[in-house]
């Protein structure tokens, strides 16, 4: 049974702008007051290192893009997550490939989970890939494979001091 809609929306904009004030990457949402959902929150991730492949060697990117999209029977339920910027991991799938992220995070969502763990949560996969357990498109075992024959080390990130706090709507 559902969150009433009003618990639900004073909880979904209760993390959002706790993420907000402890993250420093730009959130979008697509109903700032979410009076309807499903909603989208469209997550930049900011100055977190992502490996990328470029001409057969790991490169980073630095900003990550993905939609969280946030249903009625939060939280009951996880959010549903896309990946949207390029990737070379082995628990991110490519965008062409769905985007789809695998995490234990994800596979371990309860009612007690919030959008501010996830998020970090993300940080840290991406800076610390795990190739022991890769999901099961070509990209993330052709990462997998990369990964468990060549040592990875991720850049060192300076982040800033105050986040932005941007809530807007998608258009």
């Amino acid at each position: 049974m559902p969150l009433p809609k009003d618990v639900l929306r004073d909880r979904v904009h209760n993390e959002i702008l706790m993420c907000q004030r402890q993250l420093h990457h730009l959130i979008e949402v697509s109903d700032p007051n979410f009076n309807e959902f499903p909603v989208e929150v469209n997550l930049t991730l900011t100055k977190t290192p992502g490996p990328i492949m470029l001409d057969g060697k790991i490169s980073h990117l630095f900003n990550h893009k993905l939609k969280m999209i946030i249903t009625e029977d939060y939280p009951y339920e996880k959010p549903i997550v896309k990946w949207q910027t390029e990737i070379f991991h082995p628990n991110i799938m490519l965008p062409d490939d769905g985007g789809y992220v695998c995490t234990k995070l994800l596979d371990d969502w309860s009612f007690s989970s919030n959008l501010l763990t996830f998020i970090k949560g993300l940080e840290s996969l991406l800076v610390n890939p795990n190739p022991k357990n890769p999901y099961g498109s070509d990209s993330c075992t052709r990462a997998a494979e990369y990964f468990n024959t060549h040592e990875y080390k991720s850049p060192v990130v300076i982040k800033k001091k105050d986040p932005p706090k941007i809530v807007g709507v998608i258009q």
